[in-house]
């Protein structure tokens, strides 16, 4: 059902059915969008890194901006813009995509380098559990992702409210979201993350990056009032089931975790390779 003709004839066809799988499990209706978003679109932000990083293993694919793929796979399918039942604020998918529609100019590999953080995060989450008792279990991830985040933080000057610090911004605040929870529990050790760096309008990307400068829109009234506080994740039990939903796509893919995420089970990734083939 997530493929053009019911054949998926292209890796991209592939990629593009896994992106459809999420916004299908994350917001195909009023329920999904209620359970799995709380009502807040910035878990798209997570699709997005996890589709620049899909992209970003198709080496010399033609694609180097989110745009492109945009503009072949998601402009005009018919699964992205069919209606989602329920939902006032957002007609359809690409409704969705079109608010965050700024990360699209970004290249695909400076996206795709959220990856690690994000994968770090959802271990954190998936070992958490909902239980204060597993805090003790996430430290040393908590450490990893502390370097990755310090790692992606110190690739540039960025501007506030750019396409960059919105996706440095959500991992951050999902980040202390957790270690706010977990701050009393015995053995509990999450290093405090810095702030953001943004003095300038430009990003410089160390190594081939190095000189690639993006166009930031620092004028617009949604980079003025974007509000740092917001996050996909404001309660945590919000978080975890949009984990395991990743997991289950990553899995699905062959991207190897360290850790076994949420102990997924076969009949999960049977159940999502039959939907893909449908």
């Amino acid at each position: 059902m997530y493929c053009t003709n019911n054949n998926c004839a292209t890796e991209f066809d592939k990629i593009n059915a896994g992106c459809l799988y999420l916004f299908n499990a994350l917001f195909v209706d009023y329920n999904a969008f209620k359970d799995n978003s709380n009502n807040n679109i910035d878990v798209v932000y997570y699709i997005i890194i996890w589709l620049s990083y899909m992209l970003s293993l198709k080496k010399d694919n033609g694609i180097n901006k989110l745009n492109d793929f945009y503009i072949d796979h998601i402009e005009k399918n018919t699964h992205y813009i069919k209606k989602i039942e329920g939902v006032r604020e957002y007609k359809c998918y690409k409704k969705i995509i079109d608010q965050k529609k700024d990360l699209l100019d970004m290249n695909n590999n400076i996206i795709s380098n959220f990856y690690k953080a994000f994968k770090s995060l959802c271990e954190m989450y998936s070992t958490f559990g909902g239980n204060t008792s597993n805090c003790k279990k996430i430290s040393d991830k908590a450490n990893q992702f502390f370097e990755e985040y310090n790692e992606l933080n110190n690739y540039s000057d960025i501007t506030k409210g750019s396409p960059y610090y919105k996706l440095l911004s959500t991992l951050s605040n999902d980040y202390d979201h957790l270690k706010n929870i977990c701050k009393d529990a015995q053995g509990s050790n999450f290093p405090t993350l810095p702030e953001i760096n943004t003095p300038k309008d430009t990003i410089k990307i160390p190594g081939e990056f190095s000189e690639q400068k993006f166009e930031q829109k620092s004028a617009t009234n949604s980079a003025q009032n974007y509000d740092i506080r917001s996050s996909s994740s404001s309660i945590v039990s919000k978080l975890i089931p949009v984990v395991s939903i990743f997991v289950a796509i990553s899995i699905f893919f062959g991207i190897s975790y360290k850790y076994s995420l949420f102990g997924f089970r076969k009949r999960s990734q049977k159940h999502l390779r039959g939907k893909l083939k449908k």
